[in-house]
């Protein structure tokens, strides 16, 4: 199974009051694990940047002059995507820009259907608790503190840590296989997740701990626990 973790970041909150897309990053998950591939653009929005924007993303009007245009890069945003679910938190905004982007180039748009909204999951499962990205990263232990402005790979690559935890606690795979070479799509980007600076606690009791230890010297020496430890 195949997902995209996304993110944009935005001129502002309206595409029909001319708000345009400046930035997407996103990460590709095979079975709820990282393969290490990755897109990431820079988009000239073709206007000027709102300072409360700039305040956010710190993306400006000279960094952004020389990137490519979206009716540059849409289609092959949409080769990396395919029919792949998106991973996404508060979908509806991001999908609302990006198909207010794909209909003014005549691209095909991407159905809501497709897209899995982590803000929802999380306040189904947390009800009444905030649910933000730098929330849910203080409640897994997740390490954000590089996310002092917001950035679309970045903030997508901590996303992907967090839709591993609200789905079960999935630990992603931080490049131990050897025989697997990163790839990344787009201006620039790999996958950089890192592990948790401080680990979760453990889910056994001592109690419970010291039950199994003296259960294990019981079956005596030949207990296949003991090989195995």
């Amino acid at each position: 199974m195949r997902e995209i973790v996304l993110d944009t970041e935005t001129t502002g909150f309206e595409p029909m009051q001319g708000d345009r897309i400046v930035e997407i990053g996103a990460v590709e998950l095979l079975n709820h694990m990282p393969t290490g591939r990755t897109y990431h653009q820079y988009i000239n929005p073709e206007r000027g940047m709102p300072q409360e924007a700039f305040e956010v993303h710190g993306l400006g009007d000279e960094f952004l002059a020389d990137k490519p245009k979206f009716a540059q890069i849409g289609q092959a945003f949409l080769d990396f995507v395919q029919d792949s679910t998106l991973v996404i938190h508060n979908a509806a905004f991001d999908m609302k820009f990006l198909n207010a982007e794909l209909k003014w180039m005549n691209l095909p748009q991407l159905p809501m259907s497709q897209a899995l909204d982590t803000l929802d999951i999380a306040r189904k499962k947390f009800p009444g608790s905030p649910a933000s990205l730098d929330a849910l990263c203080r409640r897994f232990n997740i390490d954000n503190s590089s996310r002092t402005l917001h950035g679309a790979l970045l903030d997508s690559e901590i996303l992907a840590e967090v839709y591993l935890e609200l789905i079960g606690g999935k630990q992603p795979d931080f490049g131990l296989s050897a025989d697997h070479e990163s790839e990344s799509v787009g201006s620039e980007g790999r996958w950089r997740a890192q592990p948790r600076s401080t680990p979760l606690p453990p889910r056994i009791s001592e109690k419970e701990a010291a039950a199994h230890v003296a259960f294990v010297e019981s079956l005596g020496d030949g207990a296949l626990w003991k090989k195995l430890g």
